[in-house]
């Protein structure tokens, strides 16, 4: 089986393409890109049944990828541009789980501490809650207007409680129809670090992309319908070098024009090996970019802004 090391459905399909040398789609999966400008563009992937599911090891369901380009130089308008697509992606799913005035609950998982996974704690202070608000001054509240919470629950290091242990005891009480969680992801890509966002209606393991597996928060353990909103911040090293050497490979095919030892190096994916050297000296560290607190806080806008339009 092949070891993806990423979270994104779309890397993991078309990591299943090259090892298997598939041309046309997999069976079980399904597939749309779209450019919506020269900065940004959407891939829908849907898996249709367990074949799918099995090649990828990913739930029956639908993902969508939205990738940006340039995301820590945006100005304003680009980051509300990437802001509105979100949005309108995010609304076609949670129209499929839950009415328009069904109570929401979103989730910011991660670390507030730790740069790379503080995403999800971020976002969560910029979504406009409304719970306490048609609760308490039900005057001051347009009709129709959907109940929503929020909660960044912390992490295990910090709290010594699963995250699935407190979400339960949260939906049990406040009882919403539909959870929204946001969390770090990992990548087989560095140009996907923080410049990317995968939802999905399948819910989200906390952990996998790293080797740190948490427990599942989906339909399946909370009862309710959870969508993922996931954006990759961290590689391995050994994905890092993979990356590199094929840069390396494209200068010299370039400089060399033709040669049939680059060509297969290309050709092959160089991840299992690469990692196979850096493993026993415990090289392969989890690596994000210098700029990773700039690309927090842009894509932090982005997915918060996302998130409010949609709801």
């Amino acid at each position: 089986m092949i070891n993806f090391r990423t979270d994104l459905a779309s890397e993991r399909r078309d990591l299943y393409k090259k090892a298997n040398q598939i041309e046309d789609e997999i069976q079980g999966i399904e597939s749309e890109k779209e450019e919506v400008d020269e900065n940004l563009s959407i891939e829908r992937v849907k898996i249709t049944n367990q074949e799918g599911e099995k090649a990828i090891g990913k739930p029956i369901g639908n993902y969508i990828t939205i990738d940006i380009k340039k995301l820590k130089i945006a100005q304003e308008e680009e980051i509300q541009k990437a802001s509105e697509t979100l949005s309108n992606e995010l609304k076609k799913i949670v129209d499929l789980h839950v009415d328009k005035q069904g109570e929401t609950l979103v989730v910011g998982l991660g670390n507030i501490y730790v740069t790379p996974d503080s995403l999800g704690p971020k976002v969560i202070n910029e979504i406009e809650v409304t719970r306490h608000v048609i609760k308490y001054l039900p005057q001051y509240v347009e009709e129709g207007t959907r109940e929503i919470s929020a909660i960044s629950p912390g992490v295990l290091g910090t709290t010594g409680i699963e995250t699935l242990e407190i979400l339960k005891g949260i939906v049990d009480n406040i009882h919403p129809k539909l959870l929204i969680v946001i969390d770090a992801l990992a990548s087989r890509s560095i140009e996907r670090i923080s410049s990317t966002i995968q939802i999905s209606d399948t819910g989200i393991v906390p952990g996998a992309g790293v080797g740190n597996t948490r427990a599942e928060i989906s339909k399946n353990t909370l009862g309710i319908p959870v969508i993922a909103v996931g954006i990759p911040t961290v590689v391995e090293t050994a994905v890092l070098v993979n990356d590199c050497l094929d840069l390396l490979i494209e200068k010299l095919q370039d400089e060399a024009k033709s040669n049939d030892m680059l060509n297969q190096m290309k050709e092959a994916d160089n991840y299992e090996e690469i990692k196979e050297a850096l493993v026993p000296n415990d090289y392969n560290l989890i690596v994000t970019p210098k700029e990773i607190d700039d690309l927090i806080e842009n894509m932090k806008d982005v997915v918060a802004g996302g998130i409010n339009g949609s709801l």
